[in-house]
């Protein structure tokens, strides 16, 4: 089968969410300019450099109530701060609840019974039992394509990491099982991992 987006797929899905796969998922707390907190999971998201680390999550709808995008990205463009939660298997019921549509005046942490904890380098609220946090600055927002498409780019400024998955001096990622997004309604989990050592080590 061979498509041209612009010309439709013909499937009763799209498949292009379920091609890219699986993708990590970034759940994203920021907090507006008026003390409001936000927690949204986006599964367009990725680590993007090493030295300084930097990550991206990408916004793709917009909101009746929103000007620009989505909370998350009207936050983070007024106070240019985010965190990026990272959602492991055991979490998987309290980040559904922060996909919902809510209005921009809820706060997805109480709606999902989440009690926030402070960031250490910037003003953002953190899920306190997430496998790792990452605190991120705003480096820039991309306009992108399409309707209310919006790459948002940060530079992490501070990590939690949670110790029961450090084990040998590693961050165990089969310690926590983090969740992915298949594409459509699907998710899958990360549950062993094995090592490829590079030709010319």
């Amino acid at each position: 089968m061979f498509y041209r987006p612009e010309d439709g797929h013909g499937l009763p899905h799209n498949p292009f969410n379920a091609i890219v796969t699986p993708r990590p998922i970034g759940w994203i707390s920021s907090r507006s300019a008026d003390g409001i907190n936000n927690l949204a999971p986006y599964s367009f998201f990725n680590a993007i450099a090493y030295v300084p680390p930097q990550v991206m999550f990408s916004s793709t709808t917009t909101k009746d109530d929103q000007a620009e995008a989505k909370d998350s990205v009207a936050n983070i463009r007024e106070t240019g701060v985010f965190c990026v939660n990272i959602v492991e298997y055991a979490a998987r019921d309290l980040m559904n609840i922060t996909t919902e549509h809510f209005g921009k005046e809820v706060d997805e942490f109480e709606r999902a019974g989440i009690t926030p904890v402070e960031c250490e380098t910037i003003n953002c609220p953190r899920v306190p039992d997430a496998p790792a946090a990452l605190e991120c600055k705003l480096t820039q927002i991309v306009e992108l394509p399409g309707k209310m498409n919006r790459l948002v780019l940060g530079e992490v400024t501070g990590v939690h990491m949670r110790d029961d998955c450090l084990r040998d001096g590693r961050f165990d990622i089969t310690a926590f099982q983090p969740l992915a997004r298949l594409g459509y309604r699907d998710y899958g989990r990360i549950t062993e991992a094995f090592e490829l050592v590079r030709p010319d080590e």
